[in-house]
């Protein structure tokens, strides 16, 4: 009989990093694969991006309706608990074996407690990475405790989710999902990506990606105007905007993106270039700036420079290409300046990614497949020896 192994996603940028993982599981023999969408993919306010599940050639087994059309904190902890109880009916329905689980946001801190009472094994991916900046650093350790295989990026992560607790032998190193994704990936040509997304790209470009910040002093608007201002100064540099997630205050945070792309020719916004047209942006600009992983995880394997804003991506491991700055104007005006000094860039192709070199999913599926499941649910926590 094939395992079921039910993948759930809720965003855009999680399905980039988690379809090659999906295509393996289908074509796995032992294999069932499910699939859960919810989140912003069921929203046609961030693009219903869904159906590029569907277009990459995969069957939604269920959608789980849980994203309120506000970005407060209430409305935020309300989808969760509407996720909660869609969840609960699709477990129900679907009966899967096993659930995988991606990162940290709040659509699956709901997937994860729902199958934590439902007595269903969680496979979580990209567990004990920190983001101090955010209260996703809370959720990710969170669903570490409610996950029972845990699929890590770097070998730092691995101590770190057995600090909090988990069995070594429960705990796989298998490099970032990302890397996986730009080694699998055939990407557009430079004209090809030009006419997808109507844009024509100038000698020197930029990717900005900016997302809001859940903890700090500074509000995500307060930062994203000091940006902003930044990035008005530049000149003969265009700018490929992609919007921010439903976070608490994205929305204000995309109406200020809207207002300065208005002002600016050079500038162009994106509510879901998906992954191969953001992967083929990579190829083709700079660099990527803002506070965003993909700009630690993915950009180095690119061989462009990232401009790292502020706190929200603090305590990730970052390659020698990152540069990480303050979120002031003169801060992120410096990073970037940087980025186009010389000397800087000679030291791009000896880059070295600490999210590995490719392969994560197919290791995975063969953890997935040969671990015994049965008792998973049955955890033990693991004390660390003290050294005497």
């Amino acid at each position: 009989m094939s395992r079921k192994i039910c993948i759930i996603t809720g965003t855009r940028a999680e399905f980039g990093l988690l379809r090659w993982l999906m295509q393996e599981v289908q074509v796995s023999p032992g294999l069932e694969l499910q699939i859960v969408a919810t989140g912003m993919h069921l929203s046609p306010e961030f693009g219903l991006t869904y159906q590029e599940i569907e277009q990459a050639g995969f069957t939604i087994d269920a959608k789980v309706e849980m994203l309120l059309s506000a970005d407060t904190a209430t409305a935020v902890t309300k989808s969760m608990g509407l996720g909660l109880i869609g969840f609960a009916d699709t477990y129900a329905h679907l009966a899967p074996d096993l659930i995988v689980v991606l990162g940290d946001r709040f659509e699956i801190l709901a997937a994860a407690t729902a199958a934590l009472i439902a007595g269903i094994p969680v496979a979580h991916l990209h567990g004990g990475e920190t983001t101090e900046g955010a209260f996703d650093e809370a959720i990710r350790h969170s669903v570490t405790k409610m996950s029972h295989l845990h699929f890590v990026a770097a070998e730092e992560y691995r101590r770190r989710v057995i600090q909090l607790g988990e069995q070594p032998e429960r705990v796989f190193l298998v490099g970032g999902l990302g890397v996986d994704a730009i080694k699998r990936t055939t990407l557009l040509t430079r004209e090809e990506l030009e006419k997808s997304i109507d844009f024509k790209l100038a000698a020197r470009n930029l990717m900005i990606t900016f997302h809001p910040i859940t903890l700090g002093n500074q509000s995500s608007a307060q930062q994203m105007s000091e940006l902003l201002s930044a990035l008005d100064k530049l000149q003969d540099i265009n700018l490929i905007f992609t919007m921010p997630n439903a976070d608490t205050g994205g929305r204000e945070l995309s109406i200020m993106i809207e207002a300065f792309v208005a002002r600016h020719k050079n500038a162009r916004a994106y509510t879901s270039l998906g992954q191969l047209r953001y992967l083929s942006c990579l190829q083709y600009v700079d660099g990527v700036v803002g506070n965003s992983s993909s700009g630690l995880t993915e950009a180095p394997s690119m061989g462009i420079g990232t401009v790292n804003i502020g706190d929200r991506q603090k305590g990730r491991l970052s390659a020698s290409s990152v540069i990480h700055c303050a979120p002031s104007q003169n801060s992120i005006h410096d990073a970037i300046a940087r980025l186009y000094d010389s000397s800087y860039r000679l030291t791009l192709p000896q880059t070295v990614n600490p999210y590995g070199d490719g392969g994560a999913s197919k290791r995975i599926v063969e953890i997935l497949t040969n671990t015994p499941i049965g008792n998973l649910t049955k955890k033990s926590f693991f004390n660390i020896p003290v050294e005497a």
